[in-house]
């Protein structure tokens, strides 16, 4: 029974009606995409009959009712199989399909000469995507291993590079989720993004970094400092160097592409953009960083850019599809609003736009980190909300290497620890000693004269002690 043209006539159309008289199980499955305008004029009486009737009485019409009352002349088509039903299936999908996006077509012409185009792309998308539903979901009780396992290979946790978060989100990220780092301007969100890309491509993942803000060559250059250990003001004066590390380390890493987009694109414009790499490259794309979320617009919405709640809402909804329909591990950066830069604690209001990218992010992890405290070689980050664990509040420190622009794992490095107890040790002592010298202290405010140096020389005295106690600590 299989058509090799797809001209969709009356004889077909006709065909249709008749094998789903035959089966309310097939009629049933069709019945989410059946338009009785899609059929030929002399069918539509039936087409419509036969769907009223279904709803109206929850079973199906026999031939002689049908024709009875539409004079259709519907006729039994003998003995059917179940390839036949496949056939049904299948051809009367591509058939609704092609109808709707005629009919699209049709209705656009007018809205067209209007200058309305962001109704027409939503009238041709909902077209394109009409589709019977196939997949009936999971069968729990059925091959738990199997289940399971497949869960673990294709869809299970991929790793951050950073244990401590790992951690707290029960192994890591998710593929086909949407996760999202927020921070205020200047907290590293972009830094952080190319840092997990480098932690994926060092791990063998074919990694694709979509800069809204940054160029290519600035990110690719920061890129350069993080794999070689060459600092960025460095990079121009060993670029042999670079060069040679560089592809010494793509060969053992998966690939890492950079690709800037101008502010305003659409999920449909990154998803074009995959599309073409992946068949130019042969690659498939296993983690995808957007940098950033707030950069964007929605698909068919005309909104305007000033009205964050609606348009990050839209704009994260289909980023998350488009997640899942890649099965890719996701992760953009938000920003955060002016109330929350002097803040110590991260809680939804901060976000920029709001709940609406909160309430459709799998994971929203929070960037404590400002300039002076990168410069002190940490970051800290907050998880704001997750899906995957219980760790909504824990918060999880990283150490920043100015140099390299490396974020690395702190909280399980041992030697860390064990530092971070004895400079706390080292602290405490000088503020005791500190405590015992208030006598001495008020001495010298008692005598404006010598306060100000007496208090130089102190401050020198308990600095060297400081610095002392320091260098003391890698030798003990």
């Amino acid at each position: 029974m299989t058509r090799q043209n797809a001209d969709y006539g009356y004889d077909i159309q006709k065909v249709y009606l008749e094998m789903m008289l035959t089966d309310a199980e097939t009629f049933v499955r069709c019945q989410s995409v059946f338009n009785d305008n899609a059929f030929d004029r002399r069918l539509q009486p039936a087409a419509k009959f036969l769907n009223d009737y279904v709803v109206e009485h929850n079973a199906m019409p026999t031939f002689d009712i049908v024709n009875a009352a539409t004079q259709a002349d519907l006729k039994h088509p003998g003995e059917l199989q179940e390839n036949h039903y496949d056939w049904l299936m299948q051809d009367f999908e591509t058939f609704s399909r092609h109808k709707a996006l005629e009919s699209a077509i049709l209705k656009s012409a007018d809205l067209l000469e209007q200058g309305e185009y962001g109704p027409v792309e939503d009238l041709v998308k909902k077209a394109v995507q009409i589709g019977l539903q196939k997949d009936l979901g999971t069968d729990y009780w059925k091959d738990p291993k199997s289940r399971l396992e497949a869960i673990k290979d294709n869809n299970g946790q991929v790793t951050t590079g950073w244990a401590t978060l790992d951690k707290k989100l029960f192994g890591g990220f998710n593929r086909g989720e949407l996760n999202i780092f927020a921070g205020g301007s200047g907290a590293g969100k972009s830094l952080f993004l190319a840092n997990l890309g480098v932690n994926w491509a060092l791990a063998g993942m074919n990694v694709l970094y979509l800069t809204f803000e940054l160029s290519e060559n600035l990110v690719s250059m920061r890129v350069d400092a993080m794999v070689t250990d060459i600092p960025t003001r460095d990079i121009f004066k060993n670029i042999e160097d670079v060069e040679m590390k560089v592809k010494m380390i793509g060969k053992k890493s998966g690939a890492f592409q950079v690709k800037y987009m101008s502010t305003g694109k659409t999920a449909n414009d990154l998803r074009s953009y995959i599309k073409e790499y992946e068949i130019k490259t042969g690659r498939k794309v296993d983690v995808i960083l957007v940098d950033y979320l707030d950069l964007m617009m929605p698909i068919a919405k005309r909104i305007s850019a000033e009205n964050l709640f609606v348009k990050d809402k839209y704009v994260s909804e289909e980023l998350r599809d488009l997640a899942m329909e890649l099965n890719t591990v996701f992760v953009t950066a938000s920003q955060l609003n002016r109330g929350a830069v002097e803040e110590i604690e991260f809680d939804h209001s901060h976000i920029s736009g709001g709940l609406s990218k909160i309430q459709t992010a799998d994971n929203v992890i929070g960037i404590f980190t400002s300039r002076a405290m990168r410069e002190r070689g940490r970051y800290q980050i907050q998880l704001m909300k997750t899906r995957s664990s219980s760790g909504v509040g824990a918060k999880v420190d990283l150490e920043f290497d100015m140099d390299s622009l490396r974020i690395r794992d702190l909280g399980e490095d041992d030697d860390y620890q064990e530092f971070s107890k004895r400079k706390s040790t080292v602290f405490d002592q000088i503020k005791r000693n500190a405590g015992t010298n208030d006598t001495e202290a008020e001495e010298t405010n008692d005598d404006p004269s010598k306060g100000d140096t007496v208090g130089k020389i102190k401050a020198q005295t308990d600095s060297t002690k400081l610095r002392q106690f320091l260098n003391n600590l890698g030798t003990e």
